[in-house]
């Protein structure tokens, strides 16, 4: 027979199974509700990184990246054959396409607890967990809009962006330097937004108090 710690301990498990993958569902439902949608990757969709962002508060790293690395997945078989396709990629630039801008770069959202126990304050330690994790997924997109799609800065500063300051980036930059601007202007167009609406998120769902049980707060 099961002793009761050990039946806790199962029946906690099934819990944080049962919410983690609820988590994942409600993330991938709410990614396909957008506000904005750039050719090559990358959207403002309706607070799809909170669920997510909530399990690795909740539970913390270890279930908070599996359930990212599990909604990585599933945007990646959604998302990108059409960005790969359309820039012409071989495997390997898939392969890599597949690490940096969805198996990274979501996984990471799972990190934002990493301040819970250092920062008492609920609500700014989901904030400053949600803007950490959040950084590391730009930056895991930069690279790869850096190393994979560079070749698309001066088609994005001419045609694509309609940024009145196109050409005075073109003439300033060139080679390796442009395509790191590129990478930093094109992901912040999403990225900053969409963390806007996170970390708003996040403050709101942490002051109700039936959420703030469940993520082990009294």
């Amino acid at each position: 027979m099961k002793s009761k710690t050990q039946e806790r301990k199962t029946n906690e498990m099934t819990l944080k199974l049962t919410v983690s993958a609820v988590m994942v569902a409600l993330s991938t439902v709410l990614s396909f509700i957008k506000f904005s949608e750039l050719p090559y990757g990358g959207s403002v969709t309706l607070f799809s990184f909170v669920p997510i962002l909530f399990v690795g508060y909740a539970y913390g790293a270890k279930w908070g990246l599996g359930a990212g690395l599990v909604h990585g997945i599933l945007q990646m078989i959604f998302g990108i054959s059409g960005a790969t396709a359309g820039a012409g990629f071989k495997w390997y630039q898939v392969v890599l396409c597949a690490l940096l801008d969805y198996l990274v770069a979501f996984g990471v959202l799972g990190l934002s607890g990493v301040f819970k126990k250092s920062i008492k304050n609920p609500q700014a330690s989901f904030a400053v967990g949600t803007l950490f994790a959040c950084v590391l997924k730009y930056i895991s997109h930069f690279f790869s809009g850096y190393i994979l799609f560079g070749g698309w800065a001066e088609w994005f500063f001419t045609e694509g962006a309609g940024m009145s300051y196109g050409s005075k980036i073109l003439s300033a930059y060139s080679g390796n330097v442009l395509s790191a601007v590129y990478s930093l202007i094109y992901n912040a167009t999403f990225s900053i937004p969409e963390t806007v609406l996170s970390l708003v998120m996040v403050v709101i769902l942490i002051s109700v108090k039936p959420i703030r049980k469940a993520a082990g707060i009294k």
